[in-house]
């Protein structure tokens, strides 16, 4: 230590300096080394967005070809420094095939609230319209979710009207990892049916996200009828892993009392988190 005091003593202030300066140039100079050097090119034409999502304010675009310098990666877009020195984001699939998502918080999903505006869906026994409690699960579950660092995208945010084919539609737009969507059965007869259904039209990927997002649920008082093959054009007209869930029968007195309870609705939008983290974790 002696030695070590004697020889800082030994150093001319303006050789400290001088070091000084060397470093700061050695962390600038390396950290735009590194910027640089991850240099991508676009595939096609792109606009450059102030956000990671297609809802972000559009900044630049560019033409194809072009190249920039990516800075990081959040969900399924790149933040990058164009030519032009404007930072923005971009959308991965505009340089080439994105790698899997692992974990929920890479994961960009689309929920789905069954039926809205004009179509109202099934009734209960006293009236009360399906599409009001699509909306309440949905909107559920899209707000656990991105408290676990998901992106996610909505088919629709209030009772407005969402025709059938837009609801994949959109999921394809955003280049969704998964789609879930929210419905509850009706029996010919009231207090005739019971229980939840998950369903998948596509076998491998959606029938695994079925699969796990059924084990996950608890009773809760209802039959859990498990997973089965459904042919509704929301998910059967999917491009990306699909689900659509029935949680009870909304003209079965038993079945509603749960579907309006906040109790229910929590549980089971809680539990459904366990089971896309579990799908997401084995892909």
């Amino acid at each position: 230590m002696k030695h070590a005091r004697h020889f800082d003593k030994a150093i001319p202030n303006h050789l400290k300096v001088l070091w000084g300066i060397i470093v700061i140039l050695l962390v600038v100079v390396g950290g735009r080394t590194y910027l640089y050097t991850h240099k991508q090119v676009v595939t096609q034409a792109v606009n450059v967005r102030s956000g990671p999502g297609i809802e972000y304010k559009k900044i630049t675009s560019l033409q194809p070809n072009a190249r920039v310098a990516v800075i990081r990666s959040k969900y399924h877009w790149k933040q990058v420094r164009t030519p032009d020195h404007k930072t923005g984001w971009i959308a991965d699939w505009y340089f080439s095939q994105p790698n899997p998502v692992t974990k929920l918080s890479q994961a960009t999903i689309v929920i789905d609230a069954g039926h809205g505006g004009s179509d109202s869906g099934a009734l209960s026994i006293s009236g009360k319209q399906e599409k009001k409690y699509t909306l309440i699960f949905a909107q559920k579950l899209a707000d656990k979710l991105e408290a676990q660092g998901a992106k996610v995208y909505m088919t629709r945010k209030n009772d407005s009207f969402v025709g059938l084919a837009a609801r994949p539609a959109l999921a394809e737009r955003v280049h969704a990892d998964a789609f879930i969507s929210f419905h509850f059965d009706s029996s010919p007869d009231e207090n005739q049916g019971s229980g939840f259904t998950t369903y998948y039209y596509h076998q491998g990927a959606s029938y695994r996200l079925a699969k796990d997002i059924n084990s996950s649920l608890n009773p809760h008082g209802l039959d859990n009828k498990g997973v089965e093959f459904g042919d509704y054009l929301v998910i059967r007209d999917n491009t990306v892993p699909a689900v659509l869930n029935e949680l009870g029968y909304i003209n079965t007195k038993k079945d509603f009392k749960k579907i309006r309870s906040t109790t229910y609705q929590d549980q089971v939008t809680t539990e459904m988190i366990t089971g896309i983290a579990k799908f997401f974790e084995q892909e």
